[in-house]
């Protein structure tokens, strides 16, 4: 399965451009018209870096680029600026953009820069090698689960992913769709979104003081999961 790219740009022939050189190259293009838009995608749907006009109808860029680090700290991001702009590219820079392009631009350019933000940035998430909940601590490394009392767990390589990621976005609900392409690499729909609930319910059973009340792994209706620190 090829790496997903969200592309906002309210100009819709440099989008419709843009969209249509990263198909033919491969990679799974999704697109946002304007800055509603493009917000909510940034901050709910799945993908692996972000090309982002900064000059948008409704929310700006820059907010958007504000609320993308919030939630997703480590998700690449290129900004797309107009030529001169300069004051524009160093605000991007400093707000957590991992490069900038210049309109206009050639395909050819754009393919390399994309190609390489998502080199030196593949799985950035998933460096995070404890994961301490109210009462103990999952060891990734060792693939064990320990709690304060002495009780410990192994933890499978897919249970582990699945907690890893959801504590690298704690805060934020993540989807269904977001952990099967992410962890599993599938497309939505590829497999039955059970198989998901059912490593969340091993995993609760795990760490849970009770799992029939979860408070770390929180379920959020019609959204997806949250991994929460909070009462």
């Amino acid at each position: 399965m090829g790496r997903t790219i969200l592309v906002i740009e309210d100009d819709a022939p440099i989008r419709r451009g843009v969209v249509d050189a990263l198909r033919f190259s491969g990679y799974i293009a999704r697109e946002a018209p304007d800055g509603r838009e493009g917000l909510r995608a940034a901050t709910e749907d799945a993908y692996d870096l972000l090309l982002l006009d900064l000059v948008l109808p409704g929310p700006g860029g820059m907010e958007i680029l504000a609320r993308v680090r919030a939630a997703r700290p480590t998700t690449p991001v290129i900004i797309l600026t107009a030529r001169g702009d300069e004051g524009d590219r160093v605000a991007g820079l400093r707000g957590g953009a991992d490069d900038y392009m210049v309109k206009p631009f050639s395909v050819r350019e754009l393919l390399a820069r994309v190609e390489a933000v998502l080199r030196r940035s593949p799985e950035r998430p998933l460096d995070l090698v404890e994961v301490p909940f109210p009462g103990g601590v999952a060891d990734l490394a060792r693939a064990e689960i320990r709690h304060d009392d002495g009780t410990r767990h192994d933890l499978p390589e897919r249970e582990a992913e699945v907690l890893r990621y959801l504590a690298v976005h704690r805060g934020r609900v993540v989807s269904r769709d977001e952990l099967l392409s992410r962890i599993w690499h599938l497309a939505p729909g590829a497999v039955e979104t059970r198989t998901i609930d059912m490593h969340v319910v091993r995993l609760r059973a795990k760490i849970e003081a009770d799992p029939g009340e979860p408070r770390v792994i929180r379920t959020v209706r019609g959204r997806g999961y949250l991994f929460s620190d909070g009462p």
